[in-house]
């Protein structure tokens, strides 16, 4: 599905085409009687008596062709309450039929900024689909009219656009198969972000054996594929000051290794790299938006098979930082990729911080649900300024 924005100063819009309107928790229309006829207005004011106090958006049909949609902003809304509330309204749209909207970015007065860009924000992102392998792909167009002048500036959108950006390379990368991004794939497209001003360095298994980095080698040692390990620098800022590290696990598939899986859902370990794929799209989102900050990323690319000479469990490998492991099961490989890829990134960048990022155990699964991310950190600032 393509949904095209559009912003326009003009307000004289037809009153026959769908209206997205902004109100406020009380769902109060005083104020858009211009919005409206009289009988509509009339109409809309009877029906909102009896609404659902819980709901946020609310569709009037007026006739077949016109709809009249209220989104409920609350006084103390963030930004992301509004990229949620962005995110269901593309819901409606997607189920419906109407290939046009109108919204009025004046119809309410919020002293949050840019509420209407995080709302689009929220729309795009829900938008996101990967259809690469479809044979029939989605040709849904939808047009989205913003009309009035609150409305994000040029530098606003770039921001908006360079979160965009990254997280839908990053969605891409999650979504591709085994087969297609291996490591050595992996490696090639990280590489071709050097375009965006980003310093790329590629450490292949030659050069990482010669550093000592034999806890991500082991992992990958199995399989026909390259292991990597793969820096991303951005430097926005003139000074030399201490870069934000960031570090990603990228097991491009995981087999367990010779401790095989279960068969059953080994199909979803093509996921195993998403922590990973985080910090690209990140790199990419800063550099697209030319942030002012020095940043690093860095991610240890594996992929982890019950080859013939795949890893065993009982071995003994040494770390880049000198310490030796005993390897009881060669499917706690995620620790051991990050174990050489943290270790390099404090002693390469010596960071300000290092977040790592990685899907590195099921039982947070367990503890959490599926509606949370695990968050562990020796530092309770930085955790609640990431909360």
């Amino acid at each position: 599905m393509i949904i095209d924005i559009k912003y326009k100063l003009s307000s004289s819009i037809k009153k026959t085409s769908n209206h997205v309107l902004f109100v406020d928790e009380k769902f109060n229309i005083s104020s858009l009687k211009k919005h409206f006829s009289k009988s509509e207005f009339s109409y809309v004011s009877d029906l909102l008596k009896n609404r659902e106090e819980k709901k946020k958006i609310l569709i009037f049909d007026i006739n077949s062709k016109r709809k009249i949609i209220l989104i409920s902003i609350s006084k103390n809304f963030k930004g992301f309450n509004v990229e949620k509330l962005g995110a269901e309204f593309f819901d409606i749209l997607k189920d419906s039929n109407i290939k046009e909207y109108f919204i009025i970015s004046e119809t309410l007065s919020n002293k949050l900024k840019n509420l209407v860009g995080h709302f689009v924000h929220g729309i795009r992102l829900k938008s996101y689909s990967f259809e690469k392998y479809k044979s029939k792909k989605t040709k849904k167009n939808i047009t989205i009219n913003i009309i009035g002048k609150n409305v994000p500036d040029q530098k606003d959108k770039l921001k908006f656009n360079a979160i965009e950006e990254g997280t839908f390379y990053t969605r891409d990368l999650v979504s591709e198969p085994g087969n297609v991004l291996h490591p050595d794939e992996y490696a090639k497209r990280i590489g071709s972000l050097k375009k965006l001003g980003l310093k790329i360095n590629i450490l292949d298994e030659k050069k990482m054996k010669k550093l000592g980095m034999n806890t991500l080698l082991g992992v990958g040692q199995g399989s026909i594929r390259g292991s990597y390990l793969v820096t991303m620098e951005w430097n926005g800022l003139k000074d030399k000051s201490k870069p934000l590290a960031f570090v990603g696990k990228g097991v491009c598939f995981d087999t367990g290794g010779i401790s095989l899986k279960p068969a059953k859902f080994m199909e979803d370990m093509t996921y195993d790299m998403a922590g990973s794929a985080v910090v690209v799209g990140l790199m990419k989102s800063l550099a697209l938006r030319k942030a002012k900050i020095n940043a690093v990323g860095v991610v240890g690319l594996v992929e982890n098979m019950p080859g013939g000479n795949a890893q065993r469990p009982g071995d003994i490998v040494k770390s880049y930082s000198g310490k030796t492991v005993e390897i009881l099961n060669t499917d706690a490989e995620g620790r051991l990729v990050l174990a050489d890829a943290l270790t390099y990134t404090e002693e390469k960048f010596k960071p300000k911080f290092i977040i790592d990022l990685a899907t590195l155990t099921g039982a947070i699964i367990v503890s959490l649900g599926s509606e949370y991310a695990g968050l562990f950190s020796n530092n309770d600032k930085l955790s609640n300024q990431l909360i």
